[in-house]
């Protein structure tokens, strides 16, 4: 099974409002396991980047100047998705970009049916939230140290190992029977500790004066309790 993780930066926030894709980032699953192959573009967006969006890429005019229009990418694009199940975190977010950006080139748009929705998945499993890339690195301990501003590509490779955590961690990544194409994963042997048998066993015993209560309880209800044929048993066997 194959599936592309992918993640897109832009000029904005609305697409139909003119804001464009500046970069974006994939990453290959084959069978939940990172195969390796990456694709990863900028992009220049044909307009000029507004200071909030700078602030949270840090991809400025001067950089994406001299970057390929998306229309110059869209092949190798389209190549490294093939027939792929697109994973996005907030994907009506990146599908809608991606999907514009595919109409002003007169291409056909993805399907809605060919994307899973990582936060719809976080939001199902965490009702209480917070579900953002950053909090479920944190939820999951997935190392965000090299994440200083928001990156394509880098914050795919986190929603990777997001979601095969969402799915159900590492364990779901193994592939029974063969799969040449996909890599292996190692799994470490769990340690089994021999304690060594116990020297003597070990007896319980019931405290005299938990007996004698117990017997005091038991006398306070009648001679029909049920519990003076324990007791007599009890007594006949010492």
């Amino acid at each position: 099974m194959r599936e592309i993780v992918f993640d897109t930066e832009t000029t904005g926030l609305e697409p139909r409002n003119g804001d464009r894709v500046v970069e974006i980032g994939m990453i290959e699953l084959i069978n939940h396991i990172p195969t390796g192959q990456t694709f990863h573009r900028y992009i220049n967006p044909e307009r000029s980047m507004p200071a909030e969006a700078l602030r949270i890429h840090g991809l400025d005019d001067t950089f994406l100047a001299d970057k390929p229009l998306f229309a110059a990418i869209v092949a190798d694009l389209i190549e490294f998705i093939g027939e792929a199940t697109l994973i996005a975190h907030n994907s009506e977010f990146d599908m809608a970009f991606l999907n514009a950006e595919l109409d002003r080139i007169g291409h056909t748009a993805v399907p809605d049916e060919r994307v899973i929705d990582t936060l719809m998945m976080a939001r199902r499993r965490h009702p209480a939230g917070p579900n953002s890339l950053d909090a479920l690195c944190g939820r999951y301990q997935i190392d965000t140290s090299r994440r200083t501003l928001h990156g394509a590509l880098l914050d795919a490779e986190l929603l990777s190992e997001v979601y095969i955590e969402l799915i159900g961690g590492r364990q779901a990544a193994l592939v029974l029977g063969e799969a040449p194409e996909a890599p292996t994963l190692a799994v470490a042997a769990r340690k089994v500790v021999d304690f060594g048998e116990r020297p003597t066993p070990r007896v319980f015993a019931i405290a005299p004066k938990d007996l004698a209560a117990h017997r005091a309880l038991v006398a306070s209800i009648g001679e029909n309790a049920i519990w003076n044929d324990y007791l007599e048993a009890a007594d006949a066997a010492e």
